[in-house]
Order: structure tokens, then sequence, then C-alpha cells
């Protein structure tokens, strides 16, 4: 059997099928994989480009591509898997589910996923306040798959109460809050040290401390690295 021709319109999902052993016909300009043609962004993806692959199979995700871009590819007659994981636990079934999607063995341990979960999640060790944009600031809640990874490497989130998944919070909410660290991200907004310094003058003797913000929001095969990176976070 040929290998699975696949075009992928999420960034975790592209990292994830080139570890599981399937380099993509296709993938966005946000995939950072030299060589393989793109099909435009993950909002502004070019269904035609996509259609000229003639995939078996397009990776899609809820948050990060548009319904109608969706339909679009859908209309045009290809395949569409989705890959959405909104925690921890969602992670394992769907490496498993895409494995088998295309047609490959599923690998520890998300075979397992399961007792993967249960053999390293981490006692609650410290709270944090994790900045996904400035200008507004906004975090995240709960109800995401940033916020389940930091509860499993041991990281209380000071905003996993919040009502929007992703709330716009003002740094007076952020000192009331009291964390014991800020968490700032790589991704998907560039912080900086300016931005330390910043949020040092609001709350002062604020601890921060720099995270790569692929750890944080791409789910997948990065998924068991990536909490154990965090798990060192201080």
């Amino acid at each position: 059997m040929r290998p699975a021709r696949v075009v992928s319109l999420v960034p975790s999902a592209t990292e994830t099928l080139v570890a599981l052993g399937v380099r993509p016909v296709g993938c966005t300009r946000f995939c950072d994989l030299a060589g393989v043609p793109t099909v435009g962004g993950t909002k502004n993806v070019d269904v035609d480009a996509v259609a000229a692959l003639a995939p078996d199979l397009v990776i899609v995700n809820d948050e990060e591509n548009r319904l109608e871009d969706a339909d679009a590819l859908v209309a045009r007659g290809l395949a569409l898997h989705s890959m959405s994981p909104r925690s921890v636990s969602d992670v394992g079934p769907a490496v498993c589910a895409l494995a088998t999607g295309i047609g490959v063995e599923p690998p520890e341990p998300f075979d397992a996923w399961d007792a993967w979960q249960a053999r390293t999640r981490a006692p609650e060790r410290l709270s944090a306040f994790i900045p996904i944009w400035r200008r507004p600031w906004m975090s995240l809640a709960a109800d995401t798959y940033g916020s389940s990874l930091l509860a499993h490497a041991g990281i209380a989130n000071i905003f996993d109460d919040s009502v929007d998944r992703y709330p716009e919070v003002s740094l007076t909410e952020v000192a009331a809050r009291a964390p014991d660290v800020v968490l700032l991200p790589s991704e998907p907004y560039t912080f900086a040290e300016r931005h330390a310094l910043e949020l040092r003058a609001t709350v002062p003797g604020l601890r921060v401390t720099f995270v790569d913000g692929r750890d944080l929001f791409w789910w997948g095969t990065r998924t068991p690295a990536a909490a154990g990176r965090l798990q060192s976070a201080h």
C-alpha cells in the first residue's frame, strides 16, 4: 500500500505526522517544515492549492481553521480528519486516531495514554499567570489544552475559572490573584524582556519565566516531553 498523501492545516498535527513517519505533501506556512509546499495560513487556506495536491486526507482543527475553508475542502471531495484536543486526556486518543487514519501503528506512550497520565501527573506546586496576548492582555481558562497541560505539570492557572476560554484580563486582576510566577510564552504573542519589566512594574516582586510557546500550545507527539519541561518551570 502506498503511503498516505496528507495535507496538514495544523502546525501541531504537522509535527505529529513527521514523528509518526509520514511527511505531509502540503502544510501551512506556520508549520515550519522545510521543503514542503505551503497552502496558505491556518486562517486563510488556499483551497485550490490543497486540492491540487490530491491528498488522501486533510487534517484540520476547529480552533485554528475556519469552518468555511473546511466546508470548501469537503465540497471539493476531500476527506477531512479533525484533531482538536481540549485537554491532555484528549491527546492520546487523537494521536492514535491519526495513526490509524494514515495506516501506522500508534506509538508509545499514546497507545496506553491513561497509564502515562497517571504515572507522570505532578502534584500542584505553584500558581501561574499565563498571558497569550497583550493590548489587551489575554490569558486562557480551564477548557483549553494549555491549561490542562499546566495542571498535569503541577502548575495551577490563576484564570482557570474564567467563563471565556481566552479571557481578557487586567494586570490589576493578576495582582489580586497573586500568582507565584508568570509564564511568558514565545507564541502566539512574542513576549520579551520588556514585557517582563512591565509586569514587574505593575506587580512588584513578581517572578517571570520565559517558556516555549510550542510546549504550551502544540499538542500531539510533543506532549510528553513538553509536560516534562514544564514540570521544571519555576
